[in-house]
C-alpha cells in the first residue's frame, strides 16, 4: 500500500554502538561499581535468606518455585561476574597496566578469588533430587564474600562522605548477628520442642519477630529471660551470652572507630580552639580580640572544613601537589597581568608556594607606608582600597579574581612601599605569595625575571604618571597661589588700539605675554619702561615700600588724540577701563 520503502539500520549495527568494553579499569570505571552492587545484592540474598529458610518454616511446597527462581537468578549473576567481568579487569605488573585479553584471563584464573568463586558455585543443588529442597545445601554461595569487601572499597573511594556509609555498614553487621542468633534460637526451640519448656519459643505470634526480640535481649545482655531447664538449653544460653558479649563489644569498638575517624577534623578544630582560648585567658587578652580570634576559627572551619589545607598537601608527592595546585589556582594566577608571558613552568612552581589566608571584616590587609613583601590574590570576598585626606575614603573596591600588591614583589623604582590602606570588606579569603618565594623561583628562570622587571617598570610608570601630576598640582596650590590673569578689558583695548595704529600699546602686550610665559607676575611698583620719544605717560604717584598702592596703566597715541587708562576699582578685584578721545589741533 505504500509507495516507498523505509530502510532501517540492521540490529547488528545498533548493537555495535553499545559494544561491551574489552578491558575494564576497576579503579575508575563507574559501570564496574554498579555491577558490583548487583553482585552484592545477590550475595546478601543468600546471606540473609538461607539461614531463615533453614530454621523457620517459611519454605513450603506451595512457594518453593519462587524461592528457587530467586536462587537461580542469583546464581546467574555469579556466573556473569566470573565469565564476563572478572576476566576483563586490568591489572598492574611491574608498573605496567596490562590490557591484553589472554593475560587478564590468566591473571584472574591464577588468583585466589577465582578459586573462591568456583567453590561458591559448587552444584550441591543436585542433591535436591535425593534429599529434597534443603536451603542449607546452598551454603557455599556465601563464600563469594570477596566481592562484598571490594564493593565497599570502590564505593568509599567515590563517596564524598564515606563515613556515613561506614556507619550504616557497621549497623548492618550488628543486625546480621542478631538475625543469625534469632535463627539459632528457633532451631534450638524446634529441637527441644515448641512449648516444651518455659525457655523455648512458645509458638505464639510471629515466630521471626519473637525470636529476634529474644536475640536482642540475649546479645545485649538486657536480662529478664526465663532460665534454661535442660542441659542443652544451659549450654546454648552460655554460648549465646559469651558470643553476645564478644560480638557487641566488637561492634561498639568498630562504631567508635568509624565515628572517631569521621569527626577527627572537628576534634582537632575543637582542641585548637580550646587551647587558644585558654592561652588568651591566661594572658588576659582583651575581650574584643578574643572575640575576633574565635570568629576566625569558626569561619575558617565552616568555609574550608579544616584549619590548614597545607597539612594534606605535605602527604602527597610533588607531582600530585602540582596537579591539585593547577586545578585550584591556575585560573586565578593566569589572569594576573604581571605574570602573562612568563614561562609556564615558572607559574607552576609559583602555584605551589601560594598560601590561603582568611581575613575578618575590617582587618587591614596592608597599610600605607609599610614595606611590601607579599602579593595578594582575592579568592573569595571583597577588599576596599582607602585613601583621601583622612585615609578613610573608599577609592576602589576589588572583588574575587582581582590582584593587588604585585609591584611590591619586585621593588621597581622604589615601589616596595604600600601606597594605600587595604581593608577586608566582609570575610575575605586571599592567596598570598611571598617575595622570598618568588625570588627563589626566579633564580632558575632568568628570562622570566627580565620580563617581570620590564613589565613592572611599565605598570609602575603608567599607574604613577597621572596620579603624580594631580597630586603635585593640588599639593602646591596652598603654597603658591595662582597668578591672576590679564584683565579681559585690557586685552580688548590693547587689541583694538593695535588695529587702529597705536604702536605704544603693543609693547605693553608683548611684555605681559613674556611675563606670563615666564610665570612671574609683573611688579606693580615698577613703571613701564619708556617706548618711543613721542610716547608720554601721566605721572605715577610715589608708592611707599610698606604699602602696596593700586596701579594705574595709561597709554596715549602718537598724536595725543586717544588716551586709554586702566585703573583698579575701589570695590576690590574689579578694574575700570576709560578711553578719552580729543580732537586734533589745527595748524596755525
Amino acid at each position: 500500500m505504500l509507495c516507498c520503502k523505509f530502510k532501517t539500520r540492521p540490529w547488528r549495527e545498533r548493537l555495535q554502538k553499545y559494544k561491551f568494553p574489552a578491558n575494564i579499569d576497576p579503579l575508575t570505571n563507574p559501570m564496574y561499581v554498579l555491577w558490583l552492587f548487583f553482585v552484592v545484592l545477590a550475595w546478601n540474598w543468600n546471606c540473609w535468606l538461607i539461614p531463615v529458610r533453614w530454621a523457620f518454616p517459611y519454605q513450603t511446597p506451595t512457594n518453593i518455585y519462587y524461592w528457587l527462581l530467586m536462587d537461580y537468578l542469583c546464581d546467574l549473576i555469579y556466573l556473569l561476574d566470573i565469565a564476563v567481568f572478572q576476566v576483563r579487569l586490568q591489572f598492574v605488573r611491574g608498573g605496567d597496566i596490562i590490557i591484553d585479553k589472554k593475560e587478564m584471563r590468566q591473571n584472574y584464573i591464577k588468583s585466589e578469588r577465582f578459586k573462591m568463586d568456583m567453590i561458591s558455585l559448587i552444584p550441591l543443588d543436585l542433591l535436591f533430587f535425593k534429599v529434597g529442597v534443603k536451603s542449607i545445601l546452598r551454603f557455599p554461595r556465601l563464600l563469594k564474600y570477596m566481592v562484598f569487601f571490594e564493593f565497599n572499597t570502590r564505593l568509599e573511594s567515590i563517596l564524598s562522605k564515606a563515613y556515613i556509609y561506614r556507619v550504616i555498614r557497621t549497623t548492618l553487621y550488628l543486625l546480621y548477628c542478631l538475625h543469625i542468633n534469632a535463627c539459632l534460637y528457633y532451631w534450638a526451640s524446634d529441637y527441644e520442642g515448641i512449648k516444651s519448656t518455659k525457655w523455648v519459643f512458645d509458638g505464639e505470634g510471629n515466630s521471626y519477630i519473637r525470636c529476634y526480640y529474644w536475640a536482642v535481649k540475649t546479645l545485649i545482655t538486657i536480662g529478664g529471660l526465663p532460665d534454661p531447664t535442660t542441659l542443652f538449653e544451659l549450654w546454648f544460653q552460655l554460648l549465646n551470652y559469651f558470643m553476645g558479649v564478644f560480638a557487641f563489644s566488637v561492634m561498639i569498638g568498630q562504631m567508635r572507630d568509624v565515628v572517631g575517624a569521621a569527626t577527627a577534623g572537628q576534634t582537632y578544630y575543637r582542641s585548637c580552639m580550646d587551647s587558644t582560648v585558654k592561652y588568651m585567658n591566661c594572658y588576659k587578652i582583651p575581650r574584643p580580640v578574643q572575640h575576633r580570634v574565635k570568629m576566625w576559627y569558626d569561619y575558617t572551619w565552616q568555609s574550608q572544613g579544616m584549619l590548614d589545607d597545607s597539612e594534606l598537601m605535605v602527604q602527597l608527592p610533588d607531582k600530585m601537589r602540582l596537579d591539585l595546585a593547577i586545578d585550584i589556582n591556575y585560573n586565578i594566577v593566569s589572569k594576573v597581568g604581571l605574570f602573562q608571558g612568563c614561562d609556564r613552568q615558572m607559574i607552576y612552581d609559583m602555584l605551589q608556594r601560594l598560601r590561603s589566608v582568611v581575613y575578618l571584616p575590617g582587618d587591614y590587609v596592608c597599610k600605607k607606608g609599610e614595606i611590601g613583601r607579599e602579593m595578594y590574590i582575592i579568592k573569595a570576598g571583597q577588599v576596599q582600597v582607602l585613601g583621601g585626606p583622612d585615609g578613610q575614603t573608599v577609592l576602589v573596591s576589588l572583588k574575587a579574581g582581582s590582584v593587588f600588591g604585585e609591584i611590591s614583589l619586585l621593588a621597581v623604582g622604589g615601589g616596595n612601599r604600600r601606597t594605600a590602606n587595604v581593608v577586608a570588606h566582609g570575610f575575605t579569603n586571599l592567596f598570598i605569595l611571598d617575595k622570598k618565594d618568588l625570588n627563589d623561583i626566579l633564580t632558575h628562570y632568568p628570562e622570566s625575571q627580565k620580563v617581570l622587571r620590564r613589565k613592572a617598570k611599565k605598570m609602575l610608570k603608567n599607574s604613577n604618571k597621572p596620579k603624580d601630576d594631580n597630586q603635585q598640582e593640588k599639593g602646591f596650590l596652598h603654597i603658591i597661589p595662582p597668578r591672576p590673569g590679564t584683565p579681559k578689558l585690557l586685552k580688548a583695548a590693547v587689541f583694538a588700539t593695535e588695529r587702529m595704529g597705536f604702536k605704544g600699546l603693543s609693547k605693553i602686550r608683548h611684555q605681559l605675554k613674556r611675563k606670563k610665559s615666564v610665570g612671574v607676575e609683573p611688579t606693580r611698583t615698577s613703571p613701564v619702561p619708556p617706548g618711543s620719544p613721542v610716547h608720554r605717560r601721566s605721572p605715577i604717584p610715589p608708592i611707599k615700600p610698606e604699602e602696596e598702592e593700586p596701579v594705574e596703566i595709561v597709554a596715549e597715541s602718537t598724536d595725543s588724540t586717544v588716551c586709554i587708562r586702566v585703573s583698579p576699582s575701589p570695590r576690590g578685584e574689579e578694574q575700570i577701563l576709560s578711553v578719552e578721545v580729543t580732537a586734533p589741533e589745527e595748524d596755525k
